[in-house]
């Protein structure tokens, strides 16, 4: 079943994913897209390696996220990809358009055509006011499509706030 788990920042997203990975009674591959570029991100890397189980691979993937999704997917395997916001960040920052919308096809096409398990983990940018600057309205609004995207590819959508999951399609095990 493919999942997609939006939410704001420190909503209980991504244990909510790490939860339903762990009941999935299959193998785990954890599959992380952030860089630790600065000490507070590596704080927050450090926090999530912390809580997450020794027995679960961890690929650190920042822009090929459709080749990793289609090199690891496997039956007995659940990969949980935490988070796309950050994927799309480090895509638009490549400064690349070409580069951008070929890794975003890449990710959609790998989506529809991977039969496993995978769980998404997302920020849900688009219930504020719209940014003032260019590079911030085209973050939100490519995280906006993304989502849409996304969820209309997967089985379940969950939106998560303050730690409270509201099924948005499908249902919580």
């Amino acid at each position: 079943m493919k999942t997609l788990i939006l939410g704001g920042a420190r909503s209980g997203k991504s244990a909510l994913a790490e939860r339903l990975a762990r009941e999935s009674a299959k193998e785990v591959t954890y599959i992380a897209t952030a860089q630790a570029l600065d000490g507070e991100m590596a704080g927050r890397i450090a926090h999530h390696r912390a809580r997450r189980p020794t027995a679960w691979a961890c690929i650190e993937e920042p822009l090929a996220l459709g080749a990793v999704l289609r090199a690891h997917a496997s039956t007995g395997r659940l990969l949980l990809v935490d988070c796309l916001t950050l994927w799309l960040s480090n895509a638009l920052g490549t400064n690349d358009g070409a580069h951008f919308d070929r890794e975003h096809a890449a990710l959609l096409a790998a989506v529809n055509d991977v039969p496993h398990d995978i769980v998404f983990v997302s920020n849900e940018v688009g219930l504020g006011i719209t940014p003032m600057g260019e590079l911030t309205r085209r973050f939100v609004d490519e995280a906006g499509r993304l989502h849409q995207s996304l969820a209309a590819a997967c089985e379940r959508v969950v939106f998560v706030a303050a730690g409270l999951p509201l099924v948005m399609k499908g249902t919580l095990p």
